[in-house]
């Protein structure tokens, strides 16, 4: 066993100390600003440029130096201001920044303020003044603060109330209640065909209507995430074209059709589903029980109700029109120029 000098474990000890307090003192020729506000630190000592050449170790170990000793000198700055446990006596220390001193650049120019609407001029033209409602209100009933709107909201439904209080003009015999459910049941009946109509109106238009919505259950599919990425994709101005790609997203950019493009069955192909092809159709051509297109009589059930209500209005004010004609021909003669002529000067030549 080679024997160990006094002398080496000595020096080796007092290096290891040089190390410890090297760790946590920092000697600079210029002293560094600090922002603790920011947490920004500014080094005004100019670095070695001979060593900073290049791109080899040397150079990264320097910049890792440089940048271990700056970080130091703000720690310890951080350690030097005013701190308290957040939480009670047994909380972590949390020290009290101060305000920043200086105003980071932005990365993006400050947005435009956006030109007020014709409502907004004139509110402000006016005085009015926007106030918002609560979304809670205090019921009398329940005695409890319940919502304005939807389940379970404030005054409950009237349908299911116990008193229900007669119309002035209305019949005392008519049972209230049933005529408040019959209102409510055609409410929910002309909500459903609005809805229907809505449906047909974009299935017309060409735009994408979603089959089903998505419950934030986390039960979705990959097809229903990836429909739901390609329409919000495709919402913006550009079509989707200087949107930031995910990362196993395709190359080429999605359309509003969901990438499907036509296609065209080769003259030469398979035979076999060429003839189960056309005997469907010839069975569907033969089979008396015809074939049902939901979109279909839908729209032909909405033009109808378009026409009825067109020929209605029409009808409304041509009896309108002959209402006002016969009051105007009861009345005599008139002071107009198109009124009718006296009697004394009906069969006149002049």
């Amino acid at each position: 066993m080679a024997a160990v000098r006094v002398e080496e474990v000595l020096a080796a000890a007092e290096e290891q100390e040089a190390e410890k307090r090297r760790s946590v003192t920092v000697e600079k020729e210029l002293e560094l600003e600090f922002d603790l506000g920011n947490l920004l630190a500014l080094d005004r000592n100019p670095p070695a440029a001979v060593e900073l050449r290049g791109a080899g170790p040397r150079r990264e170990a320097l910049l890792r130096a440089l940048a271990r000793d700056n970080t130091q000198l703000l720690v310890a700055r951080l350690w030097e201001l005013p701190a308290e446990r957040a939480g009670g006596a047994g909380g972590p220390l949390v020290a009290r920044l101060p305000e920043p001193a200086f105003r980071l650049p932005r990365e993006k120019p400050p947005p435009r303020p956006r030109p007020p609407t014709r409502w907004e001029q004139f509110a402000r033209l006016k005085g009015i003044r926007r106030r918002k409602r609560t979304s809670l209100v205090w019921d009398e009933q329940a005695k409890e603060w319940r919502r304005r709107w939807g389940y379970r909201r404030a005054g409950g439904d009237p349908a299911r109330a116990w008193l229900a209080e007669v119309p002035e003009g209305a019949d005392p015999e008519e049972d209230q209640f049933a005529r408040l459910r019959r209102e409510k049941r055609e409410r929910v009946a002309r909500n459903e065909l609005n809805r229907l109509r809505n449906l047909a109106r974009a299935h017309r238009a060409g735009t994408a209507v979603p089959a089903a919505p998505l419950h934030p259950t986390g039960h979705q599919s990959r097809e229903e995430l990836g429909h739901v990425a390609r329409v919000a994709r495709v919402s913006t101005a550009s079509l989707g074209r200087f949107q930031p790609r995910l990362p196993k997203e395709p190359v080429e950019p999605p359309s509003r059709s969901g990438g499907r493009k036509r296609r065209f069955e080769p003259l030469l192909g398979n035979l076999a589903a060429e003839r189960s092809r056309q005997l469907e159709l010839l069975r569907d051509m033969s089979s008396k029980k015809p074939v049902l297109d939901i979109t279909r009589a839908v729209n032909k059930q909405l033009r109808q109700e378009e026409a009825e209500a067109a020929a209605a209005k029409g009808k409304k004010q041509s009896q309108r029109g002959k209402r006002g004609r016969r009051q105007q021909g009861a009345g005599g003669v008139s002071g107009g120029l198109g009124g009718p002529v006296p009697p004394s000067f009906a069969g006149t030549d002049r």
